[in-house]
């Protein structure tokens, strides 16, 4: 439904958005991921007609939207703070842009209880934003934004000003409701883990042009670039004759690098690569070490907990292939 065709956006010579075309199918979430200062944020601000394009095109359902303004593109914006009326209880923030639309009464009061009641703040409609955590409030906004049933919703880093804890469960409580009810999304964020727990879809962005995008098992299995990799929370790469090493012990063919998870590397008696621990720390999963990999150099590595590890012990490791990406490329190439 959603189309970006050779999106560019310039000010002045510098392009903060450079050919980027992507498509959006309905009912789907789509994260565009990519570091602060890459042009995801000006990105979505075209989409919503609140950024006029250099040059390429934005339709809806076939529909060039260019000379479109944004209140009549049918989109929602729902921004990283919230935005709430801090004078306004949680029923009549919800309720603000129905009654805009001059929508009965009746109606609006229905509405406002399903939204509510979908957000998981049934029973709020008289509390003030100023007595809500965080969280709530994002719900509220979040309500307020699909009220008016818009055909798409920008999302600019909903969950950024929230702490760890709480954004990894809203991220999760966000993607459920947005999939009950039957929205269609475009996410932007510079958190990997946000874009994995809320979208269907990634777009990696960066320096103003996509460099890869599908869908986000595909895209986290197999990164197109070391760069790409690193960003996506991968913790190292390695490459040539260590990257052979690696793979071969996993039972795979040699490639330019691997990337690997923190946990790729196990110690196992039977492992067949040997190395020597430099640190080891106790967290409540596994014992996360850094080792001295013959033939490999310094990488991360696991043991189970209550394994008797120490800085200067000797260890054997074997390869979780699940645990790596295979790259063919450098980073930029």
């Amino acid at each position: 439904m959603l189309q970006l065709t050779d999106v560019t956006v310039r000010y002045g010579d510098t392009a903060a958005v450079d050919e980027v075309t992507l498509a959006l199918e309905p009912g789907q979430v789509l994260a565009v991921l990519g570091p602060s200062g890459c042009g995801k944020s000006t990105l979505l601000r075209a989409v919503a007609g609140l950024e006029p394009l250099t040059s390429g095109s934005v339709s809806w359902a076939g529909a060039d939207l260019v000379g479109v303004p944004t209140h009549k593109r049918g989109f929602a914006l729902m921004f990283q703070d919230g935005q709430l009326f801090a004078h306004l209880t949680v029923a009549r923030n919800v309720a603000y842009a129905l009654r805009l639309r001059r929508t009965p009464s009746a109606r609006v009061a229905t509405r406002v209880r399903e939204l509510l009641d979908l957000v998981g703040l049934a029973g709020y409609d008289d509390r003030l934003p100023g007595t809500l955590s965080g969280g709530e409030r994002q719900r509220v906004a979040l309500a307020r934004a699909l009220a008016v049933e818009p055909r798409l919703i920008l999302l600019d880093e909903p969950l950024s000003a929230l702490d760890a804890t709480l954004r990894e469960r809203l991220a999760g409580d966000l993607r459920e409701i947005l999939h009950a009810a039957g929205t269609t999304a475009l996410l932007v964020t510079h958190d990997h883990d946000e874009a994995f727990a809320l979208a269907d879809r990634l777009a990696v962005m960066r320096a103003g042009r996509v460099v890869q995008q599908g869908a986000i098992d595909e895209v986290w299995r197999e990164p197109v670039d070391e760069e790409t990799a690193l960003f996506l929370g991968y913790a190292r790469v390695v490459r040539g004759d260590a990257a052979a090493r690696v793979l071969a012990s996993g039972g795979l063919s040699p490639a330019y690098a691997v990337a690997l998870r923190r946990s790729a590397l196990v110690v196992d008696p039977a492992g067949d690569l040997r190395a020597v621990v430099e640190s080891a720390r106790v967290t409540p999963e596994v014992v996360r070490l850094v080792v001295a990999a013959e033939g490999i150099g310094p990488v991360d590595a696991v043991a189970p907990l209550g394994s008797r590890v120490s800085p200067g012990d000797e260890v054997a490791l074997r390869v979780d292939v699940t645990r790596l990406a295979v790259l063919a490329i450098a980073a930029g190439g």
